[in-house]
């Protein structure tokens, strides 16, 4: 018998991860907090974090990570994707 597939693994809005990132050489950033969506920094892309209270006083503020710069991410709470909205179909007279 096969295995079950399983499902790509995606970041989710609404879900808690921790994100090692490039920061020295000597010490990497670690942040966790609540993934809130994807941005453009001119030509790279980057994930945006609202810092949870392991981030001591960042706290709540909003963290931009060049997608470059990531090392590793821990999935730490996953929250299944929005499902889209399918639109109702419409009649059209023409």
């Amino acid at each position: 018998m096969g295995e079950p597939e399983e499902k790509p693994i995606l970041l989710t809005k609404g879900s808690r991860y921790r994100i090692v990132s490039l920061e020295a050489r000597d010490a990497p950033l670690v942040t966790t907090g609540v993934f809130i969506g994807y941005t453009a920094i001119g030509t790279a892309e980057g994930v945006c974090i609202r810092l949870d209270d392991a981030n001591k006083d960042s706290a709540g503020r909003t963290r931009v990570i060049p997608t470059h710069m990531i090392a590793s991410i821990d999935i730490i709470k996953a929250v299944e994707p929005e499902k889209e909205k399918t639109k109702e179909p419409t009649t059209m007279f023409g």
